[in-house]
This record gives structure tokens, C-alpha cells and sequence, in this order.
């Protein structure tokens, strides 16, 4: 089994720790993974995107052109990207900031008001947390209680609160779909 996923959006919403922390969450629970991060010069408002692969056997090419998984953050990340996820794969887009509608129809779509519901639970930047809730829930591509150690892990056990809005943000995001 391998499975490639694009994560894509702005600098600064969390896009690069979201692959980060699901790569870290795979190898915790045993697979193979690469992590290939990439963002604009100018970072924080930039573009950024990253591709995680995870595998029960060895990985050839850390590159997906055909992605079983595409999560979007903004508009910009779903034009750019859409058209290569492979048949009969999923798109996640926050909802809160993507109005367009997929060109797709060979996909699965799932629609997630992220950044409402991080909002909701008082602080925006967790919106990428409920989204790998909810991408998760659906990909069962690493254990729940796995992801949410290696978040902690990766974050260095900061602040109790952090760690605890972050809890609460996957939690929410996993119970959304």
C-alpha cells in the first residue's frame, strides 16, 4: 500500500506542519513516509504545499503527480492542484475560505468549515487541525490517538492550552464528517 497526499494553501495557515505532523503520526504508527515541503519566497501569505507519501513498503519518489488526497486551504491551492489528484480520489477544502466548486466529478469532495469551527473553539489557527480531523476520520491513514501524540511530540509538549485546543480542534473536525 501507498498512499500520497498534497497539502496546499497560504503561508501561515499551517499547511507544512499539517503534512509535518501527518507524516510524523504515519511513522509512529509504522510506515514508511516521506515529507516534501514547498513554499514561496516570501513565505507567510505565500504559497505553500507539501506532499506526504505513507507506505508499508520502501518509497521510490517522495513526488506525487497523481495524489490519492488533495487538502485545499485556499481557492489559489484548489485551481492549482485539483486536476491532479488520481480518479477516484478526495479532495478536502476548508469551505470557510473556498467558494469555488471543484471541477472534478471523478473525485470524492468533502467540505469542511474549518476555520468557522477553529474559530468556534477560539483561535483560527487551529483550522488546520480540524481539518486533519476530518481528513483522517475518512482516510484512516493513522490512529487517531497516534496523530494527536505525535502533534504533541512534534510540538515539543508546549503550553498544556495548546495542546488541549488542538485536541479539541481534531476532535471536532474528526466527529465533523
Amino acid at each position: 500500500m501507498i498512499v500520497k497526499t498534497i497539502v496546499a494553501g497560504f503561508g501561515g495557515q499551517g499547511v507544512l506542519m499539517m503534512g509535518y505532523t501527518l507524516a510524523h503520526g504515519a511513522m509512529s504508527a509504522g510506515y514508511n513516509i516521506t515529507y516534501l515541503p514547498a513554499y514561496g519566497a516570501e513565505v507567510r501569505g505565500g504559497t505553500a504545499n507539501c506532499t506526504v507519501a505513507v507506505s508499508t513498503e520502501e518509497i521510490a519518489s517522495p513526488i506525487a503527480s497523481e495524489p490519492d488526497h488533495l487538502v485545499v486551504l485556499n481557492a489559489p491551492s484548489l485551481a492549482t492542484f485539483q486536476n491532479r489528484v488520481a480518479p477516484g480520489g478526495s479532495i478536502f477544502l476548508n469551505s470557510s475560505i473556498i467558494s469555488l466548486e471543484p471541477s472534478r466529478h471523478d473525485v470524492r469532495i468533502f467540505k469542511v468549515p474549518s476555520s468557522e469551527m477553529a474559530e468556534a473553539l477560539g483561535n483560527l489557527r487551529a483550522a488546520n487541525t480540524v481539518m486533519m480531523g476530518a481528513f483522517l476520520k475518512v482516510t484512516a491513514l493513522v490512529p487517531p490517538e497516534t496523530y494527536l501524540a505525535s502533534i504533541v511530540e512534534v510540538m515539543g509538549g508546549k503550553k498544556k492550552a495548546i495542546v488541549e485546543l488542538n485536541r479539541k480542534a481534531f476532535q471536532a473536525g474528526y466527529d465533523y464528517l
